[in-house]
């Protein structure tokens, strides 16, 4: 099904780790040539090394994705390299928690800052390119939390995960006319090393509520990635995609007992 993805240059933002490095790792495997970005160089290296000996194509880069400098410089460097850019992963975020009373100005505009302005100047950076070829696929990654959930200490990061739907679908309508659609994953519980730092209980707690009775891992969320980044996946745009293992379906813990 993915054989359309054979050499496309994919942009990952926020790539050196958890679901990023997943993404970027998977669409190595696919055949793209992925740009691994970071606001450390060493760390997207270390993906990018790692790409290269599963016998892909890869080059890292350091980049915020907060300052447009650095996002125009990336869609530039992506260009000199590939041509042009096919494929945006605008995947980087942060989730410090805070709640609220405690939450500060600062605390609340530095994750706007990193998961939804980042996006904005994410994509706006790779615009020209896109347009110019006519083609090109943007894939958010949203959240459950915020969209469709909520989570004590996170009303920050919700609110920039709600705010991601909000842009891409008028972004969807935007650049539909260009060839190049815009869709969002929502992770539920993924077993990332952020989500390790939570700890044994809370990821025993977070399996048990959930159908599928495990955590998801960042192969689910790089799968569904790859098809919304695929020419098969052409006529879709505009539409976020929950991966959960079912996690949002349950009205109540009761509703998982055995009948």
């Amino acid at each position: 099904m993915f054989d359309s993805l054979e050499g496309r240059s994919a942009i990952v933002t926020g790539a050196s780790k958890g679901i990023g490095r997943g993404l970027a790792r998977r669409f190595g495997r696919a055949g793209c040539h992925v740009i691994v970005v970071s606001r450390q160089l060493r760390e997207a290296q270390r993906v990018a090394e790692e790409i290269a000996a599963a016998g892909g194509t890869a080059r890292a880069l350091a980049a915020d994705v907060t300052r447009e400098a650095d996002m125009q410089e990336m869609a530039r460097a992506v260009v000199e390299w590939r041509g042009g850019i096919d494929i945006l992963c605008a995947n980087a975020g942060i989730f410090p928690a805070a709640p609220l009373g405690t939450m500060t100005g600062s605390d609340f505009d530095a994750v706007m800052a990193t998961n939804l302005k980042g996006t904005f100047l994410a994509v706006s950076a790779c615009l020209p390119a896109m347009r110019k070829r006519k083609r090109g696929r943007i894939i958010l990654t949203s959240s459950i939390t915020g969209p469709v959930t909520g989570y004590s200490g996170w009303a920050h990061y919700g609110a920039s995960k709600a705010g991601q739907l909000g842009f891409m679908r008028t972004a969807a309508i935007e650049l539909a006319p260009h060839g190049i659609t815009v869709n969002a994953v929502l992770p539920g519980n993924i077993l990332t090393e952020g989500l390790v730092g939570m700890g044994e209980e809370y990821m025993r707690t977070m399996a048990a509520s959930i159908p599928m009775r495990r955590l998801g891992s960042v192969e689910d969320i790089a799968n569904a990635a790859l098809f919304f980044a695929s020419d098969e996946a052409g006529y879709i745009t505009g539409q976020g995609l929950v991966i959960d293992g079912g996690q949002i379906l349950p009205e109540s813990l009761g509703a998982l007992a055995e009948p």
